[in-house]
């Protein structure tokens, strides 16, 4: 069994992973593959379905409770692609970073907690991120910058990403 702490940081990865391939998923949905943007959002959805599925077994292995808010993430994260795939490839990678540079932060902030303490833990989350910010990079080249309204739009959605990891880590 996984002490409180650890089960909440498992928990919030596993929805946070999980909302991660539903806005991929949104995008995909939106743009097609045919897009030129496409191959590297599936790149990005392929990845992020890997870490996914590392947190679903930790979730399984460890006994940890899900957040009951997954649904929610299920068609919030799916919205979220489609309505910047929407707006354009520039509006799309716009999420991607904003995302991105709120998860990096969240994942930075469990390593520093988890210390030593969970070498299998500490090794996926540090493996992760590296991934992570190799998404927002590849965003910011793809001109997330240049997006319409960039900085409301990734305040907004950085505002998002603080409440989701707040609400799954005890919901």
């Amino acid at each position: 069994m996984t002490d409180k702490r650890t089960a909440s940081m498992i928990r919030v990865d596993q929805a946070g992973e999980y909302g991660a391939t539903r806005i991929y998923a949104g995008q995909l949905a939106v743009m097609g593959d045919r897009h030129p943007m496409a191959r590297e959002i599936a790149h990005m959805a392929e990845q992020e379905e890997r870490h996914r599925k590392f947190f679903d077994d930790m979730v399984a292995k460890r006994g940890v409770r899900p957040t009951a808010l997954q649904p929610f993430w299920n068609v919030a994260g799916f919205a979220l692609g489609a309505v910047t795939a929407a707006m354009g490839p520039r509006a799309a990678m716009a999420c991607t970073a904003a995302v991105e540079t709120e998860i990096d932060r969240h994942y930075s902030d469990q390593l520093d907690e988890l210390g030593d303490s969970d070498p299998e833990l500490s090794a996926a989350v540090a493996d992760f991120r590296a991934e992570e910010l190799e998404h927002k990079e590849a965003a910011m080249k793809a001109g997330a910058e240049s997006a319409p309204g960039y900085p409301v739009l990734s305040l907004a959605i950085r505002a998002g990403c603080r409440a989701a990891i707040a609400l799954s880590k005890r919901i």
